[in-house]
Protein backbone atom coordinates (compact mmCIF):
# COMPACT_ATOMS: atom_id res chain seq x y z
CA UNK A 1 0.00 0.00 0.00
CA UNK A 2 1.62 3.39 -1.33
CA UNK A 3 1.18 5.79 2.09
CA UNK A 4 2.61 8.73 -0.26
CA UNK A 5 -0.02 11.31 -0.37
CA UNK A 6 0.65 14.40 -3.18
CA UNK A 7 0.61 17.83 -1.96
CA UNK A 8 -2.42 19.94 -4.06
CA UNK A 9 -1.38 22.66 -6.38
CA UNK A 10 -2.41 26.00 -4.64
CA UNK A 11 -3.49 28.62 -7.13
CA UNK A 12 -1.80 31.96 -6.53
CA UNK A 13 -3.85 34.57 -5.07
CA UNK A 14 -4.78 37.63 -6.65
CA UNK A 15 -5.23 38.39 -10.27
CA UNK A 16 -2.45 39.32 -12.60
CA UNK A 17 -1.69 43.33 -12.38
CA UNK A 18 -1.87 44.16 -16.18
CA UNK A 19 -4.90 42.21 -16.42
CA UNK A 20 -6.83 44.09 -13.92
CA UNK A 21 -5.71 47.71 -15.59
CA UNK A 22 -7.19 46.05 -18.64
CA UNK A 23 -10.23 45.33 -17.37
CA UNK A 24 -10.84 48.47 -16.30
CA UNK A 25 -10.36 50.68 -19.45
CA UNK A 26 -6.35 51.95 -18.51
CA UNK A 27 -4.98 50.39 -21.95
CA UNK A 28 -4.76 47.50 -23.80
CA UNK A 29 -3.34 44.66 -21.73
CA UNK A 30 0.04 44.79 -23.73
CA UNK A 31 0.09 48.68 -23.65
CA UNK A 32 -0.20 48.21 -19.65
CA UNK A 33 2.75 45.35 -20.04
CA UNK A 34 5.07 47.91 -21.61
CA UNK A 35 4.35 50.56 -18.73
CA UNK A 36 5.36 47.76 -15.98
CA UNK A 37 8.63 47.12 -17.78
CA UNK A 38 9.04 50.88 -18.36
CA UNK A 39 8.31 51.12 -14.69
CA UNK A 40 5.86 53.41 -14.49
CA UNK A 41 3.42 51.17 -12.69
CA UNK A 42 3.39 50.80 -8.66
CA UNK A 43 1.67 48.56 -6.43
CA UNK A 44 1.06 50.32 -2.80
CA UNK A 45 3.97 52.60 -3.19
CA UNK A 46 6.31 50.20 -5.18
CA UNK A 47 7.37 49.58 -8.77
CA UNK A 48 5.49 46.58 -9.86
CA UNK A 49 6.99 43.69 -12.26
CA UNK A 50 5.18 42.04 -15.20
CA UNK A 51 3.73 39.48 -14.27
CA UNK A 52 3.07 40.91 -10.30
CA UNK A 53 -0.68 39.26 -8.76
CA UNK A 54 -2.47 42.29 -7.40
CA UNK A 55 -5.78 41.77 -4.75
CA UNK A 56 -8.71 43.86 -4.51
CA UNK A 57 -7.19 45.98 -1.35
CA UNK A 58 -3.69 46.74 -2.88
CA UNK A 59 -3.33 50.48 -4.01
CA UNK A 60 -2.54 50.99 -7.84
CA UNK A 61 -0.77 53.84 -9.23
CA UNK A 62 0.01 54.72 -13.06
CA UNK A 63 2.48 57.44 -13.66
CA UNK A 64 1.96 58.25 -9.44
CA UNK A 65 -2.00 58.16 -10.97
CA UNK A 66 -3.84 56.29 -8.41
CA UNK A 67 -6.32 53.62 -10.18
CA UNK A 68 -9.47 53.59 -8.75
CA UNK A 69 -10.21 50.11 -7.84
CA UNK A 70 -14.16 50.40 -7.71
CA UNK A 71 -14.20 51.37 -11.14
CA UNK A 72 -14.07 47.48 -11.90
CA UNK A 73 -17.37 47.09 -10.84
CA UNK A 74 -18.78 50.27 -13.28
CA UNK A 75 -16.44 49.48 -15.63
CA UNK A 76 -18.93 48.57 -18.62
CA UNK A 77 -17.52 47.11 -22.40
CA UNK A 78 -18.28 49.35 -25.34
CA UNK A 79 -17.42 49.82 -29.09
CA UNK A 80 -16.79 52.10 -31.33
CA UNK A 81 -17.13 51.45 -35.29
CA UNK A 82 -15.21 54.36 -37.12
CA UNK A 83 -14.66 55.30 -40.87
CA UNK A 84 -11.27 56.38 -40.58
CA UNK A 85 -10.26 59.27 -43.09
CA UNK A 86 -7.17 59.60 -45.19
CA UNK A 87 -4.79 62.03 -43.03
CA UNK A 88 -5.23 61.00 -39.37
CA UNK A 89 -2.89 58.96 -37.41
CA UNK A 90 -3.42 56.37 -34.68
CA UNK A 91 -1.75 57.72 -31.83
CA UNK A 92 -3.17 59.96 -28.70
CA UNK A 93 -1.10 62.61 -28.78
CA UNK A 94 1.21 63.34 -32.36
CA UNK A 95 4.28 65.44 -32.17
CA UNK A 96 3.81 66.89 -35.47
CA UNK A 97 0.15 68.14 -34.38
CA UNK A 98 -1.01 66.25 -36.97
CA UNK A 99 -5.14 65.33 -36.56
CA UNK A 100 -5.87 62.33 -34.35
CA UNK A 101 -7.98 59.41 -34.97
CA UNK A 102 -9.15 59.95 -31.32
CA UNK A 103 -10.10 63.74 -31.93
CA UNK A 104 -13.50 62.75 -32.76
CA UNK A 105 -14.50 60.32 -30.54
CA UNK A 106 -17.37 60.85 -27.69
CA UNK A 107 -15.56 61.34 -23.89
CA UNK A 108 -15.69 59.37 -21.64
CA UNK A 109 -16.36 59.50 -17.54
CA UNK A 110 -13.91 56.43 -16.64
CA UNK A 111 -11.47 54.88 -18.68
CA UNK A 112 -10.32 55.42 -21.70
CA UNK A 113 -11.08 54.58 -25.87
CA UNK A 114 -8.38 51.74 -26.52
CA UNK A 115 -8.00 51.04 -30.43
CA UNK A 116 -7.88 47.52 -32.12
CA UNK A 117 -4.98 47.92 -34.10
CA UNK A 118 -4.09 50.47 -36.57
CA UNK A 119 -4.15 52.21 -39.76
CA UNK A 120 -1.03 54.49 -41.14
CA UNK A 121 -1.94 57.90 -42.49
CA UNK A 122 -2.92 57.00 -45.80
CA UNK A 123 -5.02 54.22 -45.09
CA UNK A 124 -8.67 54.61 -44.44
CA UNK A 125 -11.76 52.77 -43.49
CA UNK A 126 -12.83 50.29 -40.24
CA UNK A 127 -11.31 51.49 -36.98
CA UNK A 128 -12.63 50.02 -33.86
CA UNK A 129 -12.40 50.96 -30.49
CA UNK A 130 -13.81 49.79 -27.06
CA UNK A 131 -13.11 50.53 -23.20
CA UNK A 132 -12.26 46.94 -22.82
CA UNK A 133 -8.33 46.20 -22.78
CA UNK A 134 -9.33 42.36 -22.40
CA UNK A 135 -11.33 42.71 -25.52
CA UNK A 136 -8.62 44.85 -27.36
CA UNK A 137 -5.91 42.42 -26.76
CA UNK A 138 -7.86 39.26 -27.55
CA UNK A 139 -9.26 41.12 -30.90
CA UNK A 140 -5.80 41.71 -31.96
CA UNK A 141 -4.20 38.33 -31.01
CA UNK A 142 -2.65 36.33 -33.81
CA UNK A 143 -4.68 32.98 -31.51
CA UNK A 144 -7.92 34.37 -32.09
CA UNK A 145 -7.59 34.55 -36.27
CA UNK A 146 -9.47 37.73 -36.53
CA UNK A 147 -9.30 38.16 -40.52
CA UNK A 148 -8.76 41.74 -42.05
CA UNK A 149 -10.12 42.68 -45.27
CA UNK A 150 -8.91 45.10 -47.31
CA UNK A 151 -10.11 47.21 -50.76
CA UNK A 152 -7.38 47.93 -52.48
CA UNK A 153 -6.44 49.77 -55.78
CA UNK A 154 -3.43 49.05 -57.57
CA UNK A 155 -1.49 50.41 -60.42
CA UNK A 156 0.22 48.11 -62.65
CA UNK A 157 0.39 44.91 -64.57
CA UNK A 158 -1.54 42.19 -62.31
CA UNK A 159 -1.76 38.54 -63.90
CA UNK A 160 -2.42 35.31 -62.47
CA UNK A 161 0.68 34.35 -61.85
CA UNK A 162 0.97 37.59 -59.36
CA UNK A 163 -1.86 36.07 -57.91
CA UNK A 164 -1.04 32.85 -57.28
CA UNK A 165 2.33 34.11 -55.96
CA UNK A 166 1.21 36.37 -53.42
CA UNK A 167 -1.47 33.93 -52.64
CA UNK A 168 0.86 31.19 -51.41
CA UNK A 169 3.25 33.29 -49.58
CA UNK A 170 6.34 36.06 -50.39
CA UNK A 171 9.54 36.53 -47.85
CA UNK A 172 9.56 40.01 -46.86
CA UNK A 173 11.85 41.85 -44.71
CA UNK A 174 10.09 40.71 -41.49
CA UNK A 175 9.24 37.22 -42.56
CA UNK A 176 7.48 35.40 -45.04
CA UNK A 177 3.73 36.71 -45.47
CA UNK A 178 0.64 36.09 -47.65
CA UNK A 179 -2.76 36.93 -48.92
CA UNK A 180 -5.54 34.40 -47.40
CA UNK A 181 -7.30 35.45 -50.10
CA UNK A 182 -7.60 37.64 -53.25
CA UNK A 183 -11.27 39.27 -55.31
CA UNK A 184 -11.03 41.30 -58.37
CA UNK A 185 -13.48 44.24 -57.75
CA UNK A 186 -15.35 46.01 -60.36
CA UNK A 187 -13.77 49.54 -60.88
CA UNK A 188 -10.68 50.71 -61.98
CA UNK A 189 -9.28 52.07 -65.72
CA UNK A 190 -5.94 51.32 -67.21
CA UNK A 191 -3.41 50.06 -65.29
CA UNK A 192 -5.53 50.95 -62.04
CA UNK A 193 -7.05 48.03 -60.28
CA UNK A 194 -9.54 47.18 -57.20
CA UNK A 195 -9.13 44.37 -55.81
CA UNK A 196 -10.41 42.84 -52.21
CA UNK A 197 -7.63 41.26 -50.50
CA UNK A 198 -7.38 39.03 -46.94
CA UNK A 199 -4.45 39.02 -44.54
CA UNK A 200 -4.39 36.98 -41.22
CA UNK A 201 -2.37 39.68 -39.26
CA UNK A 202 -1.57 43.01 -38.21
CA UNK A 203 1.98 43.55 -39.41
CA UNK A 204 3.18 46.93 -40.46
CA UNK A 205 1.85 48.31 -43.76
CA UNK A 206 1.19 44.19 -45.07
CA UNK A 207 -1.09 44.87 -47.70
CA UNK A 208 1.15 47.43 -48.92
CA UNK A 209 4.39 45.82 -49.01
CA UNK A 210 2.86 42.23 -50.44
CA UNK A 211 2.06 44.44 -53.34
CA UNK A 212 5.07 46.36 -53.66
CA UNK A 213 7.32 43.04 -53.56
CA UNK A 214 5.38 42.70 -56.85
CA UNK A 215 6.39 45.65 -58.37
CA UNK A 216 2.81 47.41 -58.46
CA UNK A 217 2.13 50.54 -56.88
CA UNK A 218 -1.01 50.75 -54.02
CA UNK A 219 -2.85 53.70 -54.42
CA UNK A 220 -5.79 53.68 -52.17
CA UNK A 221 -6.26 51.58 -49.38
CA UNK A 222 -9.41 51.18 -47.52
CA UNK A 223 -9.94 48.38 -44.49
CA UNK A 224 -13.57 47.17 -44.53
CA UNK A 225 -13.92 44.18 -42.67
CA UNK A 226 -12.24 43.26 -38.85
CA UNK A 227 -13.07 39.70 -38.16
CA UNK A 228 -16.97 39.52 -37.94
CA UNK A 229 -17.55 42.97 -37.77
CA UNK A 230 -18.54 44.76 -41.98
CA UNK A 231 -17.45 49.01 -42.68
CA UNK A 232 -20.61 49.98 -45.05
CA UNK A 233 -21.26 52.76 -47.28
CA UNK A 234 -23.64 54.26 -44.95
CA UNK A 235 -21.15 54.88 -42.00
CA UNK A 236 -19.45 58.31 -44.28
CA UNK A 237 -16.00 59.08 -43.89
CA UNK A 238 -14.64 60.79 -40.19
CA UNK A 239 -18.25 59.33 -38.29
CA UNK A 240 -18.66 56.62 -35.83
CA UNK A 241 -21.47 54.73 -33.91
CA UNK A 242 -21.57 52.92 -31.19
CA UNK A 243 -22.55 48.92 -31.00
CA UNK A 244 -25.34 47.50 -29.58
CA UNK A 245 -26.00 44.59 -27.28
CA UNK A 246 -26.32 42.27 -30.00
CA UNK A 247 -23.00 43.09 -31.95
CA UNK A 248 -21.31 43.09 -28.68
CA UNK A 249 -22.37 39.66 -27.98
CA UNK A 250 -21.42 38.48 -31.36
CA UNK A 251 -17.76 39.93 -30.93
CA UNK A 252 -17.36 38.65 -27.48
CA UNK A 253 -18.02 35.66 -28.21
CA UNK A 254 -15.67 35.46 -31.28
CA UNK A 255 -12.71 35.89 -28.54
CA UNK A 256 -14.13 33.61 -25.83
CA UNK A 257 -15.48 36.47 -23.67
CA UNK A 258 -18.47 35.98 -21.59
CA UNK A 259 -20.85 38.92 -22.31
CA UNK A 260 -21.69 41.84 -20.96
CA UNK A 261 -24.56 44.18 -20.22
CA UNK A 262 -24.34 47.57 -21.51
CA UNK A 263 -26.39 49.59 -18.87
CA UNK A 264 -29.40 51.53 -19.31
CA UNK A 265 -29.76 54.28 -20.97
CA UNK A 266 -31.73 57.50 -20.14
CA UNK A 267 -34.87 58.07 -22.62
CA UNK A 268 -33.10 61.23 -24.49
CA UNK A 269 -29.73 59.25 -24.61
CA UNK A 270 -31.37 56.06 -26.51
CA UNK A 271 -33.43 58.49 -28.71
CA UNK A 272 -30.26 60.26 -29.19
CA UNK A 273 -28.15 56.84 -30.32
CA UNK A 274 -31.37 55.50 -32.36
CA UNK A 275 -30.83 58.65 -34.36
CA UNK A 276 -27.46 57.89 -35.37
CA UNK A 277 -28.04 54.31 -35.86
CA UNK A 278 -30.84 53.88 -37.59
CA UNK A 279 -29.67 53.07 -40.85
CA UNK A 280 -26.32 51.84 -39.78
CA UNK A 281 -25.82 48.10 -41.03
CA UNK A 282 -24.43 45.60 -38.51
CA UNK A 283 -22.14 42.74 -37.85
CA UNK A 284 -23.59 39.41 -38.84
CA UNK A 285 -23.58 36.60 -36.47
CA UNK A 286 -21.50 33.79 -37.53
CA UNK A 287 -24.39 31.52 -39.02
CA UNK A 288 -25.82 34.42 -40.68
CA UNK A 289 -22.56 34.85 -42.73
CA UNK A 290 -21.75 34.38 -46.38
CA UNK A 291 -19.50 32.04 -45.55
CA UNK A 292 -21.36 30.34 -42.89
CA UNK A 293 -18.96 26.70 -42.11
CA UNK A 294 -15.97 28.41 -43.49
CA UNK A 295 -16.44 26.67 -46.60
CA UNK A 296 -14.73 27.68 -50.48
CA UNK A 297 -17.62 29.92 -51.18
CA UNK A 298 -16.86 33.07 -51.98
CA UNK A 299 -18.79 36.48 -53.52
CA UNK A 300 -17.93 38.65 -55.48
CA UNK A 301 -18.48 42.45 -53.87
CA UNK A 302 -18.73 46.32 -55.22
CA UNK A 303 -16.17 48.20 -53.54
CA UNK A 304 -19.05 50.46 -51.58
CA UNK A 305 -22.37 49.09 -50.38
CA UNK A 306 -22.39 45.08 -50.66
CA UNK A 307 -20.44 43.43 -47.91
CA UNK A 308 -17.19 41.70 -49.36
CA UNK A 309 -16.60 38.13 -48.82
CA UNK A 310 -14.73 36.76 -46.36
CA UNK A 311 -11.40 34.76 -47.03
CA UNK A 312 -11.22 31.46 -46.12
CA UNK A 313 -10.03 30.35 -42.39
CA UNK A 314 -8.82 27.56 -40.49
CA UNK A 315 -11.18 24.74 -39.74
CA UNK A 316 -10.19 23.53 -36.39
CA UNK A 317 -11.46 25.57 -33.39
CA UNK A 318 -9.46 28.31 -32.57
CA UNK A 319 -7.62 28.17 -29.66
CA UNK A 320 -8.40 29.70 -26.11
CA UNK A 321 -5.22 31.28 -25.70
CA UNK A 322 -1.87 31.41 -27.62
CA UNK A 323 1.96 32.58 -27.46
CA UNK A 324 2.13 36.39 -27.54
CA UNK A 325 2.60 38.17 -30.69
CA UNK A 326 3.38 41.59 -32.02
CA UNK A 327 -0.12 43.91 -32.38
CA UNK A 328 -1.31 45.14 -35.03
CA UNK A 329 0.65 47.96 -36.57
CA UNK A 330 -0.61 50.52 -39.77
CA UNK A 331 -1.59 48.81 -42.52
Amino acid sequence: MNDTHETPEISPAGEKLQKVLARLGVGSRRDVEAWIEEGRVKVNGVVASLGQRVEGHDAIAVDEHLIRREQAEEHVRRVLIYNKPEGEVCTRDDPEGRPTVFDRLPRLRSGRWINVGRLDINTTGLLLFTTDGELANRLMHPSYEMDREYAVRVRGEVDEDMIERLKAGVMLEDGPAKFSDIQQAPGGEGFNHWYHVVVMEGRNREVRRLWESQGVVVSRLKRVRFGPVFLTSELTMGRYREMDQRELDILSEEVGLKPVKLPEMTTKAKDKLERQQRKLAKPLARSERPDAGRGNRQRKASFEGERPARGQRPAADRPARGPRQDSDRPA
